[in-house]
């Protein structure tokens, strides 16, 4: 079983919400951990978007806008990146990675289709 599993496809409609979830393994605490989220679009390198642990201890990368933000669902175990205000421009496959163990662990990527 992989430790962080991620929803294959998200269909979300212009100006609505979108919640991509990456949730841990059993054994893995999402409260121990910081998640981190990136954007890839086909044929560019993946952007760093943000990386979220707690309310004090989070970042937003450089250039990207507060409509993408970082949360948690303990009860999950699972991390959480909300986009809002979806727009055409964040059609693009999402991935989440957690350090783990001197190495990063990588989910399998939630592809975002803005209809």
């Amino acid at each position: 079983q992989a430790v962080l599993t991620q929803p294959a496809s998200l269909s979300a409609s212009p100006g609505a919400s979108a919640s991509l979830t990456c949730t841990l393994r059993s054994g893995f605490y999402v409260d121990t951990y910081r998640i981190y989220w990136y954007q890839q679009k086909p044929g560019s390198p993946p952007q760093y978007l943000l990386r979220f642990k707690s309310d004090s201890d989070h970042q937003q990368g450089s250039g990207v806008p507060s409509r993408f933000s970082g949360s948690k669902a303990a009860s999950a175990n699972a991390g959480i990146l909300l986009i809002s205000g979806l727009q055409s421009e964040d059609e693009a496959d999402y991935y989440c990675m957690i350090w783990h163990s001197s190495a990063w662990v990588f989910g399998g990527g939630t592809r975002l289709t803005v209809l």
